[in-house]
């Protein structure tokens, strides 16, 4: 049987095909019948439609808390304050005084490494660190604490305490450690952290009280010598300092020539020591009791230390012992310290000493191989200009 040729063009269904006219069929009768209203205006007027119910408004506030929020907007509103100070014929302006409140309030955990407020308070310990390990010495060996001032040394003693007890009770436990490559924080775990070091066992025994043994045997300055435990103070404070310094080796040097006058005022208290020990003025090598007695005795400490020579010999056996100590350390420890000193120079002028030896290789080698002036002139400015510019090569 021959198959009927299909017809070409697009066919579509019958029943489909009367769907999609009845739509249409209906949706122009609709458009019709919304044209007749909008024209009509009797079906047009704003009665037909209903009107919209009214919005619930919100209970006003009870009078307290319109009063906290009126505070809250006249705060945000209100511009800082400034305080003006009126110096000579200037007006400074100064920040208000709460701003330096939120700047000396202590976060729940310190960055010993960012933190200034911290590098400062270990500096105010320090400075209590130092004047313990120059004054009890002193006051133990020579005459200078007596009942007269006694009151004096006792009160700058019993501050320096108080800048222990704070840095033991507020400060230290807030410190920020590291943990298996992270930065701890939490306050419980800073105080295990620290009550398990042997800084805090240090710091617990440099801050005992032996001060009662006053009541028993008098004023004597040796009772407090766990003051000079806390010595990890000191050198952390010299780490953090020397971290945010841009210059670290000029205080690397006063360090060092610190450490020479410390060792030479121990060597002063010693030989004072020996002296009355001796019997002031009984041999021609001991203090003979005339003049300032620390600077005689410091004098005679650093023409011994340093080995300058041209003082008296030591008559008694214990005289000549505490000599030949006195030159074995004095050689010892002034060399220790020659080194140090040169170290720290020889670290600070490293660059330089590079820029000349660079300097000096690149002109010899121009000279060997015969390089013009011209070129020559131009390798040594820019040498020059990149050292002034960057420092560097």
């Amino acid at each position: 049987s021959a198959q009927k040729p299909r017809p070409s063009g697009f066919q579509t269904n019958e029943y489909a095909d009367a769907q999609l006219q009845e739509i249409v069929r209906k949706m122009r009768e609709r458009a019709t019948v919304y044209k007749e209203k909008l024209q009509d205006p009797v079906l047009s007027s704003p009665e037909g439609s209903p009107t919209a119910s009214p919005s619930k408004k919100k209970p006003p506030p009870p009078p307290k808390e319109e009063k906290k929020e009126e505070k809250k907007e006249d705060a945000e509103a209100k511009p800082e304050e400034y305080h003006y100070c009126d110096m000579l014929c200037c007006k400074f302006k100064k920040p208000p005084l709460k701003k330096y409140m939120e700047y000396l309030q202590l976060p729940d955990s310190i960055d010993s490494y960012t933190d200034r407020r911290y590098v400062a308070w270990l500096m105010l310990v320090t400075v209590a660190y130092n004047w313990n390990c120059w004054f009890i010495p002193l006051r133990f060996v020579f005459p200078y604490q007596t009942p007269s001032n006694t009151v004096y040394w006792f009160t700058i003693d019993i501050i320096c305490d108080i800048c222990y007890l704070c840095d033991l009770l507020i400060f230290q436990p807030r410190v920020q450690f590291l943990k298996g490559g992270d930065i701890i924080s939490d306050r419980v775990e800073l105080k295990k952290f620290y009550h398990s070091t042997m800084k805090f066992r240090l710091d617990v025994i440099s801050i005992l009280p032996f001060e009662v043994l006053y009541f028993f045997f008098g004023f004597n300055p040796a009772f407090r010598a766990n003051r000079l435990l806390k010595h990890n103070t000191f050198f952390e404070f010299n780490d953090r300092l020397e971290a945010i310094l841009d210059k670290a080796y000029i205080y690397r040097v006063i360090r060092t020539t610190g450490y020479l006058l410390f060792i030479l005022h121990i060597n002063a208290c010693l030989y004072y020591w020996a002296s009355d020990y001796e019997g002031l003025g009984s041999t021609r090598w001991v203090y003979d009791g005339k003049g300032n007695m620390y600077l005689r005795c410091y004098y005679w400490a650093v023409r011994t230390l340093i080995t300058i020579g041209g003082l008296p010999e030591p008559q008694t056996l214990f005289e000549i012992v505490f000599q030949l100590l006195n030159f074995f350390l004095g050689v010892f420890v002034f060399s220790s310290l020659i080194g140090q000193m040169r170290d720290v120079i020889g670290a600070a002028t490293a660059g330089q000493n590079y820029y000349r030896s660079s300097m000096d290789n690149t002109v010899s080698y121009m000279n060997t191989y015969s390089i013009p002036k011209v070129v020559q002139n131009r390798v040594r400015t820019w040498y020059e200009y990149t050292w002034d510019s960057q420092g560097m090569l």
